[in-house]
Parts: structure tokens; C-alpha cells; sequence
């Protein structure tokens, strides 16, 4: 059930942030007739649009205007932003989009919501999920962390059956009422301490996904995501393994499901993309979800067969003189870094960015004996050179100075004289991009160039 739906005609709302989901909170506060105050770092075209919308536009604002009566925040402002903080000390409730969508969808036509989150693999599930949905004939999309604001999804009409959810941890920790049909925890590992403060704020964050009247998801392979799933009734687990009862799992290279009635072949790991271990228990998730919903067991099939994975995600480029170059620039973390490394044997390893805390040794410890050569850029290619002599200290390590434009042409570059037929180059950076690029898109966008750039490039 929703919280109901708040009567914001005529109260002041203030937006922190003018982002995409900003935007859409705004537009939606002023189609109620909220009185919106719009709170972002600087002015831009978008904020532009809001004040032509009817939005009080306060660039910089330190403080919520008196008489807000409610603060909605985008993701990328942290608990600790001194406008957030001042909102709190005045007893002010701050909120997200998320939770925004959540309660004004009462009084109108509610869509299934099917949510999930976890350190990785958020997106290409979501997205496993919503081909899924569709496959099964029911009208649904992705939103969320993948881009769509949930509040646009909930505002569509005609109204969605269901919304496949993700949620990033920032979304969660703003999310209060969030009561969904079914919610799935892929895995946790470090990642956004700096926004969080500390492991343990982190997967308090992550826990919100859960609800107790929900069917509810975990990974059984990852103690950590078991631990924060401790105490809820009737969990469902997914496994690389052969599935118990009241599980999802894989026997004789099928996804099979024993937890959703009598145990029922799903579809065969090989029709699973991207390939690779960590994708195959993304699908699951995905399975475990939809089944959550009633789907039945040949939609997850075709869902999962007619697939199309979104780029940079373990996206083979080229082959260049028998060396392979794959595109993982989506692993911005070392947990899912590791998933990269762990599907193939001889890498040349493309690594470093913004490491927000994480630590690398753990992934160098389990994964140092499968690379054959290293090219680190970034921020903190420093710590990540460190695991790396602690780890695999005869490791050939090339290390990039360079900042600008064509630092990564030099990265590919390196990286090809470290390769030999049959290796494969591996851009998994385990961090964060903004340093040095624009996105983990942009980041896989040029070592694409990069490697088109090399002699003798072939096709994939």
C-alpha cells in the first residue's frame, strides 16, 4: 500500500537539485500547484525551463525558504549538504523522488512496482526485468537509477501494469513509505563510502529495499547481502548452484526455479547476455522477480533471450591481432571489477579512476594470477599500483601521467604491447570516471577509439 497522497496544493516545496529526477519532481509539484523553490549549485539551462515553468529558482541556497513545508532531494546531494542539514534541524521532512512518486501515485491507477538494488548489476537486471514483463505481454518499463525518474513512470498514462525499479543507495536512503510487490538484493560490496560515511551506512541503505509484506529477494551466494536480509519471513535466494527449496538456481546448464511452486526450467545459461558468471545470477534475480509477479516460466525464457544489453557492460570492441579488447568501463567498483576479471584467464588489466573509498587488495588477491599486464590511470592508480605489488608484484605495470583527451590512447596503446595473441585487454577501471571523463560512457567511448586508433584493428 502507498502512503496516500500528500495535499501539496498551495504548500512551499523545496527541489534540491535540478537534475533529471529534480526536474521531473518539480514538474510534477507544480502540476499539483505546490509552490516550488528549485535549490541548485548553479544556474543552467535546465533551471531556466523550471523558472519559465513557474519554479522560484535559487541558485546556492543555503537554507530552505521559510514556510517549506516539505524538501524533496535529488540522489547527488548528500545527507551531510549544509541545505539538507538545515532542512533537518528545522524539523523540515526531507524525501526523495523516489519516495515523492511512491505517495503521490494513491488515488489513481497503481502500478505493480518490482524493485532491486545491489553494489552491481543493477541496470543490466532491471533491464533483463522490464524484456521479461514485456515478453509475458504485460505493458512495463525500467526506471529508476536506469535513467527514467520513477515519477514520470508513475505519472504515465495510461498508467503501466508494473515498473521494474532500480534504486541506488541514494535513493534508498531517502525512501521512507516504499512498500513494493517484490524487492531483490543482488549484492553488496564497498562502494559510495564517501557519500555514506561507512560500510555499515551503507548497507542500512541498501536493507531499505526490503519490506515485510513484500516477496523478497537475496543473493545466496553473497553473505553480505544474507546478512542484511536477516529476520525478514519466507526469503527467497537465488544461486550459482543447484537451488534448494524456496529457491532459484542453475542445474545441467538451465536456470531452474524451485522457490514459485513445483521446480520449472526457466532457460538455458546459454541464452544468458552479457555471458559470464556474475550475469547469469543478475538473470536469476530478474527470473525471481518476475516470477514474483506471475509470469510464467516461457516469458522468462524469451525475455532473457531476446535481451539486448546495454553498452560498456563486457562489450567485446575489437580483435586486434588475435588479442580481444572488451569494453567494461560500467565497472566503476572493485567488487564489480572483480566479476569482470573472474570470466576470463590471461588479461591485460585497464584500471584506475576515482576508488570513493573502496579498497583494491581483495580483488588483486583473488584475481592477480589471471593478469598478464596492467595499465593504470587516474586519480588513484597510486592505490591500485600498491595492491598490486603487494598482491602480484612481478606484474608488468604501465602507469599513465596524463590527463587529457588522449591519455586513453595511450592506455590501449600500452596495453597492446602487453597483450599476446589469445590475451584479452580489459577495460575494468574498478572507480569512478569523473576525473578523468565526462561517464563510464565517455570512459568506454574513448578506449573504443583508442583501440580503432591501433595498427591492424579488426572487427569484433
Amino acid at each position: 500500500m502507498s502512503a496516500g497522497r500528500p495535499a501539496l496544493g498551495g504548500r512551499r516545496v523545496l527541489v534540491a537539485g535540478a537534475g533529471a529526477s529534480g526536474e521531473a519532481a518539480v514538474r510534477a509539484l507544480l502540476a499539483l500547484g505546490a509552490l516550488v523553490t528549485v535549490a541548485d549549485r548553479v544556474a543552467s539551462a535546465r533551471t531556466e525551463r523550471l523558472a519559465a515553468a513557474g519554479a522560484d529558482v535559487r541558485p546556492g541556497l543555503a537554507a530552505p525558504p521559510a514556510g517549506t513545508a516539505l524538501v524533496v532531494t535529488s540522489p547527488g546531494w548528500r545527507p551531510d549538504s549544509p541545505l539538507l542539514r538545515a532542512a533537518l534541524a528545522a524539523g523540515i521532512e526531507v524525501i526523495g523522488e523516489v519516495e515523492l512518486a511512491w505517495r503521490l501515485q494513491a488515488d489513481r491507477a497503481v502500478p505493480a512496482w518490482l524493485c532491486l538494488t545491489g553494489t552491481n548489476g543493477k541496470t543490466t537486471t532491471v533491464r533483463m526485468l522490464e524484456s521479461i514483463l514485456r515478453a509475458a505481454g504485460h505493458r512495463a518499463v525500467a526506471t529508476g537509477n536506469v535513467g527514467l525518474p520513477v515519477i514520470d513512470a508513475v505519472r504515465e498514462d495510461p498508467p503501466y501494469q508494473v515498473l521494474a525499479v532500480e534504486l541506488s543507495s541514494y535513493q534508498l536512503y531517502w525512501s521512507g513509505t516504499l512498500a513494493p510487490r517484490a524487492a531483490a538484493l543482488l549484492n553488496v560490496a564497498e562502494d559510495h563510502l564517501d557519500w555514506h560515511g561507512s560500510m555499515a551506512g551503507y548497507g542500512a541503505a541498501k536493507r531499505r529495499i526490503f519490506h515485510p509484506d513484500a516477496v523478497n529477494v537475496v543473493n545466496a551466494d553473497d553473505p553480505a547481502a544474507r546478512r542484511l536480509a536477516d529476520g525478514l519471513p519466507d526469503v527467497i535466494g537465488f544461486t550459482l548452484g543447484e537451488p534448494g527449496p524456496g529457491q532459484l538456481g542453475v542445474r545441467g546448464g538451465r536456470l531452474v526455479d524451485r522457490a514459485f511452486g513445483p521446480s520449472t526450467v526457466l532457460a538455458a545459461v546459454a541464452e544468458v547476455r552479457p555471458a559470464g558468471p556474475h550475469n547469469v545470477a543478475n538473470a536469476l534475480a530478474a527470473a525471481a522477480l518476475a516470477r514474483a509477479y506471475e509470469v510464467p516460466a516461457g516469458a522468462v525464457a524469451e525475455g532473457l533471450r531476446t535481451f539486448v544489453p546495454d553498452r560498456h557492460r563486457n562489450e567485446v570492441v575489437a580483435e586486434v591481432g588475435g588479442v580481444t579488447y572488451v569494453d567494461d568501463s560500467k565497472a566503476t567498483n572493485p567488487h564489480a571489477a572483480a566479476a569482470s576479471l573472474a570470466g576470463y584467464h590471461r588479461v591485460v588489466w585497464i584500471a584506475g579512476g576515482q576508488l570513493k573509498g573502496a579498497h583494491v587488495d581483495g580483488l588483486l588477491a583473488e584475481h592477480g594470477h589471471r593478469l598478464v599486464g596492467a595499465v593504470l590511470l587516474g586519480t588513484d592508480q597510486a592505490t591500485i599500483a600498491g595492491a598490486i605489488t603487494r598482491h602480484a608484484p612481478d606484474l608488468p605495470v604501465h602507469r599513465v601521467a596524463s590527463t587529457d583527451d588522449g591519455a586513453m590512447i595511450e592506455v590501449v596503446r600500452a596495453a597492446a604491447g602487453l597483450a599476446r595473441p589469445g590475451d584479452v585487454v580489459l577495460l575494468a577501471p574498478a572507480a569512478a570516471s569523473l576525473d578523468m571523463f565526462a561517464s563510464y560512457g565517455a570512459r568506454g567511448d574513448a578506449f573504443a577509439a583508442g583501440v580503432r586508433d591501433l595498427p591492424g584493428r579488426g572487427t569484433a
